[in-house]
Parts: C-alpha cells; structure tokens; sequence
C-alpha cells in the first residue's frame, strides 16, 4: 500500500510539472510568434531604408545631366531587356 502511495505522489508530481511545462511552451510559442512578427516588420523597414539610401546615392552620383540622361538610356535598356525575357517566358 505505502509503494502506492508513493506512485500517486510521483505522478501527481509529475502531472504538475507537466502542466507547468506545457503552459511555459505555450507563453514560448506565443513570444517566438510575436517576436516572428517583429522580425518582419524590421526587415520590410530595412528594406525600405535601403532602398532610400541607394536612391540618395544614385541622386548624388549623377548631379550632372549628361549622366542623368545616360543613366535613364540605360535603366530603359534593361527594363526592355526585362520585359523581352518577360515575354519569352510567358511564351
């Protein structure tokens, strides 16, 4: 009988600790999930910011207009050639 009784206290110990456990994993998955969110909010941002900055630097790299000018043919090139391959593989 004591062996018994020993066996139910063990268990109950057990069933403690794993309700304890699985409400910490729960408060784990939540704070993973949140903290998910925020890496991707932070991500777009940079992003963003670097999209800012090489536009920065393209403005002051090309403060003559003859570059500007040579800047667009070009943009113009490869967005044709873009949308040729575009087309080649919608084909």
């Amino acid at each position: 009988m004591e062996a018994l009784d020993q066996l139910n206290k063990k268990l109950d110990t057990l069933l403690k600790k794993h309700a304890a456990l699985e409400t910490e994993n729960i408060r784990l998955r939540e704070t993973v999930a949140t903290q998910d969110k925020s890496v991707v909010k932070l991500s777009k941002k940079l992003a963003s910011l670097e999209q800012d900055m090489v536009s920065v630097h393209i403005g002051k790299a090309t403060d003559n207009e003859d570059e500007k000018d040579n800047m667009r043919k070009q943009l113009d090139s490869v967005i044709t050639e873009i949308d040729k391959i575009l087309n080649t593989l919608n084909d």
